[in-house]
């Protein structure tokens, strides 16, 4: 990835809005052969007791020393409602991937469990209202500007988790590992695996409606900064025109607070040089306040998976996600079975157009949404083995498929069922 940082041993290097963009156009698509698969995983941090009791700042932050501590090799970071994430580093194969963050969760959990504290794999948290515990500037300009378009955003940041799967960009050349192709993969697969994986059904232990309400979210936000970029140019102008056109969060500063400059985005500050002139970290740091479904940052961040029930349901978002796209015969499979999804899309992006709403809110119960992940997620289970998938993730695959997709299920629909009284379908344990 080009490094865009200025060198710190001189003054921040200005930029002008030529160089701005080709700054983002620069780093937002590595293009090569795909060797890469990471993940991020978010988690809500409960009471090990009484998951709805809150769990006070105090003993937020002493979990994410306790972590920070232990020598894992995931990225430990805390989010502003006190989540915890562990961040991969780049891996070589599934199985690679898989191991090292099994391995770090395995180490986490005894470690939390000895301050009475959980990991909880939920998508929004189904119990407590929004809270921000860190108290850093970037975080509290983010929550005032987020503020400023409703309660969605200050929901996002502070209690709401997430799987989010990272994959290279792809070739530079067209076909199915293509990054053109990819980019455009990802933002139709994208519906589909937010309906299989939808887990979000609850606000304040009531129903919202949605069954992942953490994407509901995200359509009533910022819209410059959580729609997909245009899909009538080239990927690269088109990230580099959406990144300069969103909004600023925040002007940075070494005194006093980080004020939201109202209605000023990337290309105005470029061209006016107020409240000061922008420079190359600026840019940089301006794009890690995107938040759209899919970010390019070299790689494929895909953003809209929510986070998932049990230790290891984390597993088969992430083994499904690298076979449809990393396995060409999978790619392209996939590829023909969620062409057709285009046109309830239409020509709204995501995640405000039809197709996504249909999937945040109705999960697989959607029959188009249902017969798409039923033959993505065959495909994808064909191509496992070819990646060298253990059979300790072909059983979660399994497990997963025969609980959720078969029946034109997702997890939020046992979370339903369970507030209603009703049997929860069983499946067979498995763990990866």
């Amino acid at each position: 990835m080009t490094d865009i940082r200025s060198d710190r041993a001189g003054p921040p290097r200005v930029v002008d809005e030529a160089e701005a963009e080709a700054l983002v156009r620069g780093i937002c698509f590595k293009t090569g052969p795909p060797r890469f698969l990471g993940v991020e995983l978010e988690w809500l941090v409960h009471d090990l007791q009484d998951p709805s009791r809150p769990v006070s700042p105090r003993r937020l932050a002493a979990a994410a020393d306790r972590l920070q501590a232990l020598p894992l090799r995931s990225l430990i970071t805390i989010e502003p409602g006190g989540q915890l994430e562990f961040s991969s580093r780049p891996a070589e194969s599934l199985t690679a991937c898989v191991e090292e963050v099994s391995a770090d969760l395995a180490a986490a959990r005894p470690a939390l469990r000895s301050l009475g504290l959980s990991l909880a794999g939920y998508g929004k948290d189904p119990w407590h209202p929004p809270r921000r515990v860190l108290t850093t500037p970037r975080y509290r300009a983010m929550e005032d500007f987020h503020d400023h378009w409703g309660g969605a955003g200050r929901t996002v940041m502070t209690k709401t988790a997430s799987v989010q799967v990272c994959v290279d960009a792809g070739h530079e050349e067209p076909g199915p590992l293509g990054f053109g192709r990819r980019w455009r993969l990802a933002h139709l697969l994208g519906a589909v695996l937010v309906a299989a994986f939808a887990n979000s059904p609850l606000d304040g232990g009531r129903p919202t409606g949605w069954r992942s309400t953490r994407q509901a979210c995200y359509e009533r936000m910022d819209p410059s900064r959580t729609l997909a970029p245009a899909e009538d140019l080239d990927p690269r102008a088109a990230w580099a025109a959406y990144a300069l056109d969103a909004r600023i969060m925040c002007v940075r500063s070494g005194q006093g607070p980080w004020e939201p400059p109202w209605g000023l985005d990337l290309r105005g500050w470029t061209r006016s040089a107020r409240p000061r002139p922008a420079t190359a970290e600026d840019v940089a740091y301006h794009l890690t306040t995107l938040f759209p479904p899919v970010r390019p940052r070299g790689h494929l961040e895909l953003r809209m998976i929510d986070a998932q029930p049990g230790e290891d349901g984390w597993a088969v978002p992430l083994a499904v996600t690298a076979a449809l796209f990393d396995d060409p015969v999978a790619a392209e499979t996939s590829y023909r079975a969620v062409k057709a999804l285009a046109d309830t899309a239409g020509q709204e992006p995501a995640p405000r157009n039809a197709l996504w709403r249909n999937a945040a809110r109705s999960g697989l119960a959607d029959p188009e949404l249902h017969a798409a992940a039923v033959a993505c997620f065959a495909a994808a289970r064909e191509a496992l083995p070819r990646l060298g998938a253990t059979p300790r993730v072909l059983a979660a695959v399994d497990a997963f498929t025969g609980r959720y997709v078969d029946r034109g299920r997702c997890p939020a629909d046992d979370l339903l069922d369970r507030l209603a009284g009703e049997p929860v379908p069983e499946s067979k344990e498995s763990t990866a």
